[in-house]
């Protein structure tokens, strides 16, 4: 299976990049299942309707989310109807929509998606993340009741991302993090054969800080001072990913490649498509 994850879209220009590019890669690299994470697309703040749809026909089959998701407050009102709006899995019971999702590829095969928040340096303080993982891939474990397990981790701390992704080697396919908007190097197989990197990066512009305009988070850090809000940056926008070839016999990832196009970031595509 070809499996496509692209990080947090961040405003106008991280979104429209992604509409723009994701179709072709669907079609040049003939792209089984993508997740896009969109949590920043509506100006840098949560997710609107409209931008979750939008996604959707771009050729996302899972749009994932994190700390932000209800900063928008219509989320609250569509996530509860859309199978493929997923929010992190350890928010409290009775909270609107879902975490996790059993899906059918482009292939046929059935991809399990879990987006689970972290809680080192993060808010709101959630429930246990690791145990929401694994009771997860108990009740729907790889190569029985499912072909291909993906969690995106939406998490602050490097050593977090990692421990979650040593805890779901063997288990889960792919381990992604995202959050914090900077592409790692790190992208590798574990041991038992997760794919893993410590961020996917964002769909955004790079000239700015974590996509937003740069003055006013550096008037912030001179000042202490806030002069006003934060602005999603507007400038071109790279593209940024990962890439995972997943064994159809094992449900294990066989070969990873980050993915970085377009914008201000060198280009990076995978080889092995």
């Amino acid at each position: 299976m070809r499996f496509l994850f692209l990080g947090d879209m961040v405003g106008r220009t991280g979104r429209h990049a992604v509409f723009e590019a994701l179709p072709d890669l669907i079609e040049d690299y003939r792209l089984d299942f993508v997740v896009v994470n969109g949590e920043n697309a509506a100006g840098g703040f949560g997710i609107t309707e409209d931008i979750f749809r939008a996604t959707l026909e771009a050729g996302a089959d899972v749009v994932t989310t994190g700390n932000h998701v209800w900063d928008q407050r219509e989320a609250l009102h569509f996530a509860p109807n859309e199978p493929a709006f997923l929010r992190p899995l350890n928010y409290p019971k009775g909270t609107p929509g879902r975490g996790s999702g059993l899906y059918e590829a482009r292939n046929g095969a059935r991809v399990l998606v879990a987006n689970i928040m972290g809680r080192v340096f993060m808010t709101p303080d959630l429930d246990d993340p690791f145990a929401a993982a694994s009771d997860l891939i108990e009740s729907c474990p790889l190569n029985e009741q499912a072909d291909a397990i993906i969690v995106d981790f939406h998490a602050e701390a490097t050593s977090e991302k990692q421990s979650m992704a040593h805890f779901l080697d063997g288990r889960a396919s792919v381990v992604v993090g995202t959050h914090t908007h900077v592409p790692t190097a790190d992208h590798q197989i574990l041991a038992h054969g997760t794919a893993f990197q410590s961020d996917a990066g964002m769909c955004g512009d790079y000239d700015s800080s974590l996509g937003m305009e740069k003055e006013e988070p550096l008037n912030r850090f001179l000042t202490k001072v806030p002069k006003g809000r934060f602005e999603a940056a507007q400038g071109p926008a790279s593209v940024c990913g990962l890439a995972v070839e997943i064994s159809d016999r094992t449900g294990l990832a066989e070969k990873v490649s980050p993915l970085r196009i377009g914008g201000r970031l060198s280009e990076i595509r995978p080889d092995f498509w």
